[in-house]
């Protein structure tokens, strides 16, 4: 499928109804263990044999490893029609991107997602099942293919929070390794939040206010404070924290025990009130950015996205006509409350949420309530982007650095 990416300008609603890890890297990407070497450099592409470049930044260990984003600048085209590719493999989805630089952004060229559900259980076990395992296997086996396909050059693959949580997460991303050739990153909390950032910033709001970007997973939300400006640079970040409660870890914890009305509504009741314990050290924190009068709000996420695909009414799922939407704060609430009372059956029978969503959407709604009582924003912008497009960005600006260096180098040897 070929896809471009849509102008990435604001569209109001009206006219349109863990821990720091400091691996910041790009990774190519490696087939399953096979001889491939390239004429004239005698350097194998076999799994092991893992090429990678660290970017400017700081890691723990010292090393420099962040590029610098503040200003991506045009891209450069790759040649013979070589493309780059993001994996995120998040608690309930893989999602992967692949596209080749256009000017000052990017033209996708495939994608592809699927719901995996690979924290299912994970709340209460401690662990990934080897159902879950096996459903996530089967949608990174499709990814290693289309990442053959279509001569990947750069790749970043990355896991994010049930990864992070799970006792044998280390072995499962062994496994991924060794039966599809993908090499997974666990990143970090904080990572995954300015992976988030760099990604969907593009889209808030204008105006002259802090703001707050948000992500809501399926193992964790990421909340960051940033401080934007109009130039389109990436915003600077002020505060970030990353809480343990996505749509599946919410709705695990808590059971699915929706017999009746009022058990609905206590159920969502107690969903907002961990949500919000959680939220609170982060809270208080922005408590005094919270009164500025032309607060903004971004979110990225499936829940922001089906919401607003609800507010649009629309038929089926439609990222053109989501992507970038601003949209009252006040119905998304009611929108929220009135999913949180509705059967799972009746969830399932709305467009745009389905079977797979059903029983996740609820707890998404009460993170986004916790969210806009500690933000509240008159406006909600929603994203259908977030950290897939931020690696893209990510390796596509650390390649025009290494070019720069490269070059600045053999200038000053030439001077000698």
């Amino acid at each position: 499928m070929a896809e471009t990416l849509p102008p990435d300008k604001n569209r109001t609603a009206g006219n349109n109804r863990g821990g720091k890890s400091g691996k910041i890297a790009d990774f190519r990407y490696q087939r399953p263990p096979q001889p491939d070497i390239r004429p004239g450099n005698g350097r194998s592409k076999a799994a092991g044999g893992e090429a990678r470049r660290h970017l400017r930044g700081t890691d723990p260990h010292g090393g420099r490893t962040e590029p610098d984003l503040a200003d991506i600048g045009t891209f450069k085209p790759t040649s013979h029609g070589e493309a780059y590719a993001a994996l995120d493999l998040g608690t309930n989805n893989c999602r992967l991107l692949i596209a080749r630089p256009s000017g000052r952004d990017f033209t996708v060229i495939d994608a592809f997602s699927r719901v995996v559900k690979l924290g299912e259980g994970l709340a209460t076990s401690g662990r990934l099942s080897d159902a879950a395992m096996n459903r996530t296997l089967g949608a990174l086996m499709i990814c290693a293919d289309k990442l053959q396909r279509r001569n990947v050059r750069l790749a970043r693959s990355v896991a994010t929070e049930a990864c992070r949580r799970a006792e044998n997460g280390p072995e499962f991303i062994e496994r991924v390794r060794r039966e599809t050739g993908i090499a997974l990153d666990i990143i970090s909390a904080e990572e995954e939040a300015r992976l988030a950032v760099l990604g969907c910033h593009i889209l808030l709001e204008s105006g002259e206010g802090p703001a707050v970007i948000f992500d809501i997973g399926g193992g964790s939300t990421e909340l960051v404070l940033v401080e934007a400006d109009e130039t389109n640079r990436v915003p600077r970040i002020l505060d970030w924290q990353s809480v343990p409660w996505g749509v599946v870890s919410l709705t695990d914890t808590v059971g699915r025990g929706e017999d009746s009305e009022a058990a609905r509504i206590s159920r969502f009741a107690r969903m907002r009130e961990m949500v919000a314990e959680s939220f609170a050290p982060f809270a208080s924190r922005v408590a005094q950015a919270a009164r500025h009068p032309d607060i903004r709000l971004l979110g990225t996420s499936g829940t922001v996205t089906t919401l607003a695909s609800l507010y649009l009414e629309l038929p089926s799922y439609d990222r053109k006509a989501v992507d970038g939407l601003i949209v009252p704060a006040a119905e998304m609430r009611d929108i929220s409350a009135r999913l949180s009372v509705m059967t799972p059956y009746e969830r399932a029978t709305l467009p745009c949420i389905g079977q797979d969503r059903a029983d996740l959407v609820v707890a998404g709604c009460a993170i986004l309530e916790a969210i806009l009582d500690l933000w509240p924003a008159r406006r909600l912008g929603v994203a259908d982007r977030g950290i897939r497009e931020g690696i893209l960005r990510s390796i596509m600006a650390a390649e025009r650095q290494s070019e720069r260096s490269l070059k600045a180098l053999n200038r000053q040897r030439g001077r000698r």
